[in-house]
């Protein structure tokens, strides 16, 4: 655990004095939890105001959230989300950067992220993304020994409340159509290397289709199965965006079009 004393120099939200000196905002959740800070001496388990003078102590977890940037102009940057972090909100990689998000990774998905440096920019890559002339593709390990090699569809219903998604065969109500392309790379017995490409691109597209289909992604605790990552040893799921290319882009970041990132995952660097 690590320790941070802070003087309060003015009355101030308890988070934004702690934000301010670098803790993020699961660091400061998890602690009020804990009980892990003390404003002169006291414990406290909701949120304060501090007053000048006020003296407060944090224990907290240290967490790496170092960003690589693979590629930055005047108009984008190309990021490498690591896991454990949001791209929107509260610390999120978008706070980060002082960007603005073009798409999004799950909090536990790595891999190569697209965001803007103003409004305009962001319009022009959202729109690609939605006429579907920007490609992404991920690397995954699956559970099972797998013969993937081509265009796969089915319908997915959102369940907001309970965040979360399901796979359907044929149209439902409130259903949408999906399609991914998942390619077998290798199999190693009982899991398997699977390149997967969105063509659509909705919630949890790819970690619910893989699992319809038989092949959750290991370390996935929403649509995996326990028993699987606990066999594996993996807490969070091994899916990574690895390569985006940009095949036509309008506009002032017509300069981009033609051009590709690549970003292996650390799970198959050896």
């Amino acid at each position: 655990m690590e320790k941070l004393t802070i003087k309060c120099e003015k009355q101030e939200k308890l988070y934004d004095i702690l934000r301010k000196n670098g803790i993020t905002y699961n660091q400061y959740q998890k602690a009020l939890r804990n009980k892990d800070i003390k404003i002169n001496g006291k414990r406290i388990k909701s949120d304060s105001i501090v007053l000048e003078g006020d003296e407060i102590t944090i224990y907290y977890e240290k967490v790496n959230h170092e960003i690589e940037i693979i590629y930055q102009d005047e108009n984008v940057i190309i990021a490498n989300k690591p896991i454990g972090i949001e791209v929107e909100g509260k610390d999120g990689l978008a706070e980060k950067l002082n960007a603005l998000a073009v798409h999004r990774l799950d909090r536990n998905t790595t891999g190569l992220i697209i965001l803007a440096k103003d409004a305009e920019s962001q319009g022009i890559l959202t729109d690609a993304i939605k006429a579907r002339t920007i490609t992404k593709k991920y690397m995954a390990y699956v559970v099972g020994e797998t013969h993937f090699n081509g265009e796969y569809k089915a319908y997915l219903v959102k369940d907001a409340q309970k965040s979360v998604v399901k796979i359907y065969n044929t149209p439902q109500k409130n259903s949408v159509q999906i399609i991914s392309i998942f390619k077998t790379i290798k199999n190693e017995g009982d899991k398997s290397l699977v390149e997967c490409t969105l063509v659509t691109g909705k919630t949890h597209q790819l970690r619910a289709h893989l699992a319809y289909l038989g092949h959750p992604i290991i370390g996935d605790g929403k649509y995996g199965k326990n028993d699987d990552n606990k066999k594996f040893g993996e807490k969070y799921q091994l899916l990574h965006c690895f390569y985006i290319k940009f095949d036509k882009i309008q506009g002032k970041l017509n300069y981009l079009e033609g051009k590709i990132f690549v970003k292996n995952p650390e799970f198959i660097i050896q």
